[in-house]
């Protein structure tokens, strides 16, 4: 593995400061800020962070979309903080979702009692589509 900035300020004039942990440690000579050569670790796919932040803004919750992705809720609270995303607040809809496949998303649609009077988002996941349905509440 090969080091090419500091972490802490960016600067490329660095030496050689010791080994720990059978890693490389280094000295920044701008900074004199101590790194080590960075750990390639777990690194989730853009995709997943893309269709978590756009099922939260859908008005879904952390653990709903961990159960469907797959990905940690701890993450998507993480996520959700990094890029400062904002659920709009409406207290008259509330999401209704399902999973289906192609067919069974083309008979869906072919119901017109399933879209009449509601807001409907078709997403993909994977092989097959989420459906999100925007009803609202009967008082």
């Amino acid at each position: 593995m090969t080091v090419d900035l500091c972490p802490n300020c960016g600067s490329d004039h660095y030496i050689k400061s010791g080994i720990v942990n059978n890693r490389q440690r280094y000295k920044c000579k701008k900074c004199n800020y101590f790194f080590s050569v960075n750990k390639i670790g777990k690194k989730i796919d853009d995709y997943y962070v893309n269709k978590s932040l756009q099922l939260y803004l859908e008005g879904l919750t952390y653990r709903e979309i961990e159960r469907i992705l797959g990905v940690s809720h701890v993450s998507i609270m993480n996520w959700v903080k990094k890029y400062n995303i904002k659920r709009p607040y409406n207290s008259n809809y509330h999401p209704t979702y399902k999973i289906l496949n192609a067919s069974e998303l083309g008979v869906y649609f072919q119901n017109p009692n399933n879209i009449k009077g509601a807001g409907v988002v078709v997403t993909e996941l994977g092989d097959k589509f989420m459906l999100i349905k925007w009803e609202r509440f009967k008082d």
